[in-house]
């Protein structure tokens, strides 16, 4: 199957070209903003009834998660991809719209922006970690059909009859790996996400969204890896197998498991 030809450009404003990668990510924070004011507004779901923020802190939220993405996801991959590179060339560093952005920096600066966020308006942390995991899965998903629109971040060679073959990837059908990561960090994690919040009621034992979201993330990246090819200047480490997208997501995976223990087993208030 050959690679639709769908401009990487959504639209332009005089000079000013929009792309689609662009509004993935504002289109993922908007998303996750109006989910998270349906979630704040049930009230059933939270412990005692009460939520960790009210609907105007989160919308206030939605600034600082734009601020924790970009800066956290733009560090990221300068420090975990090519430092070397950057570091002959510093104001590269600045150059966003040539590329170049890291999932897991992005997650770390999403952390921080939460963790000051919450301490300002008097929230528990935990509980806005849970609310922050349970919308996130829509902005995955968006900004891995961003990737696929952009022909970047495409899998290994492949007979399946749902080989695509990009541009830049030669002339054999690959892997849609974007893909696979938008149904399975996006749509069925949120899925998985949602049954925990409104069927389980997760969010009255705090730390056990956030942990689940970091287990089911970081299964269905290693996952994916399997058949995902890593950056050409990184390539495989360690004998072949393993690669830096793995090995960066086992802290998460470590994180995941550790938050849902503390959950399960944190003693509950006496009523």
């Amino acid at each position: 199957m050959q690679f639709p030809l769908i401009d990487p450009i959504a639209f332009s404003v005089g000079p000013l070209n929009v792309h689609w990668y662009a509004l993935a990510y504002l289109g993922g924070v908007a998303l996750g903003v109006l989910y998270g004011l349906l979630l704040l507004r049930s009230r059933p779901l939270w412990p005692d009834a009460t939520p960790p923020f009210t609907a105007a802190q989160f919308i206030d939220f939605g600034f600082w998660a734009v601020i924790g993405i970009i800066l956290g996801g733009r560090i990221g991959y300068v420090l975990f991809y090519q430092p070397a590179a950057f570091a002959q060339n510093p104001i590269a560093i600045f150059e966003v719209w040539n590329g170049g952005m890291s999932f897991h920096g992005g997650l770390l600066g999403m952390i921080v922006a939460m963790i000051f966020f919450a301490r300002s308006t008097g929230a528990n942390t935990l509980s806005a970690f849970d609310l922050l995991a349970a919308v996130a899965p829509l902005g995955l998903m968006l900004g891995r059909i961003a990737n696929f629109i952009n022909g970047e971040l495409y899998g290994r060679e492949t007979n399946l009859p749902w080989g695509i073959i990009f541009p830049g990837g030669g002339d054999v059908p690959r892997h849609p790996s974007q893909l696979y990561e938008a149904a399975l960090e996006g749509l069925i994690l949120f899925l998985v996400l949602r049954l925990v919040t409104h069927v389980w009621h997760g969010f009255k034992k705090p730390g056990l969204v956030a942990g689940i979201f970091g287990i089911g993330y970081a299964l269905s990246r290693i996952l994916v890896e399997q058949v995902r090819l890593p950056d050409a200047f990184i390539g495989y480490l360690y004998g072949g197998w393993l690669t830096l997208g793995m090995l960066l997501t086992l802290p998460v995976l470590l994180a995941g498991v550790g938050l849902v223990i503390y959950a399960l087993t944190r003693p509950q208030p006496v009523r």
